[in-house]
């Protein structure tokens, strides 16, 4: 079943893979869906950013791994024309590698696996749209387990001290649980489950933590949630 088309019209997407074959893949993908359009393609990280000077977007998919420009110099420089720039979803490989982290901390709104499937996709794509940054649960735990070898050689991490209060003072105790979940991975509706709560209101404490912690986006609240020690992260073996 396909979504209705928004009132402001669908969600203009553009495909950035070197692989034309991984393209077409998308574009079968999206076109089938009422608010969606395809707006454009391009095979590097340049000529991303060439079509995107012509081109309006709101939505860049963006491969990682490109000629000529990869996927984290395209980002940064898409991420650096501000609040109006289109909202970057990084595509990887099922191992994260360090250009995917580097994406991530230049501003892409979400990190999806090639591997996910085209629900997946498609609400990544809706939520970013939104405002929202999406990680997928399986992309989280390898992303928090990627920080694990921050470790002490004791094995010790942070939750092992307890929580940093000092800098979760500025959060109510909701607020705290939901940053909590988030740490963990969790969706927003998998978070109102759990929580009791209506996905809106989920919704509702992010943007609160967010603003009141000066994070940037979900993958910073992860992050936050691991260095705090609301998260508990085994050390590798």
């Amino acid at each position: 079943m396909t979504e209705p088309t928004t009132a402001a019209g669908p969600i203009r997407v553009v495909l950035v893979d070197d692989q034309e074959l991984v393209r077409a893949g998308f574009r079968m993908v999206l076109d089938a869906q009422s608010d969606m359009t395809v707006v454009g393609e391009a095979g590097d990280g340049q000529a991303a950013l060439d079509l995107l000077a012509a081109t309006a977007a709101d939505v860049v998919l963006m491969d990682i791994r490109m000629p000529r420009m990869d996927g984290v110099a395209a980002t940064k420089a898409l991420c650096a024309k501000g609040p109006d720039a289109p909202r970057v979803v990084v595509l990887t490989t099922f191992d994260l590698d360090e250009y995917a982290f580097a994406a991530l901390k230049a501003g892409a709104a979400g990190f999806l696996l090639k591997d996910a499937g085209p629900a997946d996709l498609l609400t990544a794509i809706r939520a970013v749209h939104h405002g929202d940054s999406v990680i997928a649960p399986s992309t989280t735990r390898r992303l928090l387990d990627h920080f694990a070898e921050t470790l002490p050689e004791d094995g010790q991490s942070a939750a092992a001290a307890g929580p940093d209060l000092g800098r979760l003072e500025p959060l109510t105790a909701r607020e705290v649980e939901v940053l909590t979940a988030v740490g963990r991975g969790l969706t927003n509706s998998e978070i109102a489950a759990e929580l009791y709560m209506a996905e809106a209101t989920v919704k509702t404490h992010i943007g609160r933590i967010l603003h009141k912690l000066a994070l940037r986006d979900r993958v910073q609240m992860v992050m936050l949630a691991y260095e705090t020690g609301l998260v508990e992260i085994r050390p590798r073996s």
